[in-house]
């Protein structure tokens, strides 16, 4: 009788978690026909979708101009951050369409009804990354985007200052490295780590959630693996397959 309550208790748990977990497209739905990362055209693909959001990378080059592209390397760029926008703004993605700038692209963010999910790429520590977090929390605030948009980084300094400049904003961390508590004691809500650190540490999915936390883990893209982290209770997968963890989360209900 023990061994059947604790069995029905564990399918409660695991069909809560395949509830409660929601799908971040990773720079965007790009995996489709004439499409790109970090594209306008990635961005609107998962649009039409039922994601909760749409990650995508943002730099800013030499003279200031913030864009959306992974980097450091951009096609013929070694570098994006050491380039200026007059050089990136020639360059072509792969679906032949020019790189986005940051403001082109919350515009089109604007449009739908899914979280923007906005990651700040390492810059240079000091006044160039402080730049770079005051010019993104400006055009956001101008924009009226504060609501649509949840910020993620692997620079810890970074969380700590969107954390600080924009109270009640979705702040995630992505270097996996440091416990839930730690993170809630700088003031950031949300772990964003590699399914690697949730292989390792299972129970930082319990310990984040008593603290109020959330819990997303990338880049995760095997169905073995996103059944793994459905059954974990995290709350959202970030995956360059959407249409598959969406399928999957949908059969484990």
């Amino acid at each position: 009788m023990k061994r059947f309550f604790t069995a029905i208790l564990l399918m409660a748990a695991l069909q809560a978690g395949a509830q409660n977990t929601k799908v971040v497209a990773h720079r965007g739905y790009w995996d489709t026909q004439d499409n790109a990362q970090n594209s306008i055209t990635a961005l609107k693909a998962a649009q039409e979708i039922p994601v909760y959001g749409s990650e995508f990378d943002v730099n800013m080059t030499a003279d200031g101009v913030l864009v959306v592209s992974h980097g450091p390397k951009l096609e013929e760029i070694p570098d994006v951050q050491k380039a200026t926008y007059d050089q990136v703004k020639r360059v072509r993605l792969k679906n032949g369409e020019k790189v986005p700038t940051l403001r082109k692209f919350l515009k089109e963010g604007r449009k739908g009804d899914i979280k923007l999910i906005f990651e700040l790429k390492v810059h240079p520590a000091g006044e160039i990354e402080d730049e770079a977090v005051r010019k993104s929390v400006h055009m956001i605030k101008r924009m009226k985007l504060e609501d649509q948009t949840e910020f993620i980084s692997f620079s810890l300094e970074a969380c700590r200052q969107f954390a600080r400049l924009m109270p009640g904003a979705m702040v995630q961390y992505l270097n996996g490295k440091i416990p839930p508590k730690e993170l809630k004691k700088m003031g950031i809500m949300g772990l964003d780590y590699h399914h690697s650190n949730f292989t390792r540490h299972p129970e930082w999915v319990k310990e984040a959630h008593d603290l109020g936390m959330i819990v997303n883990v990338w880049t995760v893209n095997k169905e073995e693996l996103m059944q793994k982290m459905i059954d974990l209770g995290v709350d959202f997968i970030t995956t360059d397959a959407p249409e598959t963890a969406l399928k999957l989360i949908d059969k484990s209900k």
